[in-house]
């Protein structure tokens, strides 16, 4: 019995060691998605109030790549990206969807992005959260560049930054666009 008490211990102790070693050196801001390579989910979402066009999923399978950000007014981090989406707008030459998500009242959307700017082709409201928990969502920002086939290529978590802009969504858009 006291040889088991004493061996307990060691064999725990070796296991979070072992745990804590191979993750040494990786990227904890990195969450894979199970969703990589797989179809964008089904939704139809409307347009927020006095705007034309809300998306759905037939827009990210029209053959050409596409971006979709989610995002708050609420959301800190949000108005932090924010000059990114512009300017990945402005440069990657495709369609950058918005989705809003969580609203409580749906005209604070509308106010953000007249503050703002919008840089989007087109923003759907999700009040419920159901498309995001669809897309596999943590958290706002995050921002999912789909195929031309409507497959989620890359998943973004969190704020992008001017590095991840450059070194990362940029080439992946490039990358897609040859095919």
């Amino acid at each position: 019995m006291r040889f088991w008490i004493a061996v307990i211990p060691l064999v725990l102790f070796a296991a979070l060691a072992g745990i804590f070693l191979t993750n040494i050196g990786k990227d904890q801001s990195v969450i894979p998605s199970a969703l990589i390579g797989k179809p964008a989910p089904e939704f139809s979402l409307p347009p927020l109030p006095g705007r034309d066009k809300g998306i759905s999923h037939s827009d990210l399978t029209q053959g050409h790549v596409s971006v979709i950000n989610i995002f708050a007014s609420w959301c800190v981090p949000c108005r932090a990206e924010h000059p990114m989406i512009k300017r990945l707008a402005a440069e990657a030459d495709v369609p950058v969807y918005g989705l809003n998500y969580k609203e409580k009242d749906p005209q604070d959307g509308v106010n953000w992005l007249d503050e703002m700017g919008d840089p989007y082709t087109a923003v759907g409201m999700d009040i419920s959260g159901r498309t995001a928990i669809d897309f596999g969502v943590y958290g706002v920002p995050e921002t999912f560049i789909i195929d031309g086939q409507g497959k989620i290529a890359y998943k973004q978590v969190g704020p992008i930054d001017e590095k991840t802009l450059e070194d990362v969504l940029l080439p992946k858009i490039r990358e897609l666009k040859k095919g």
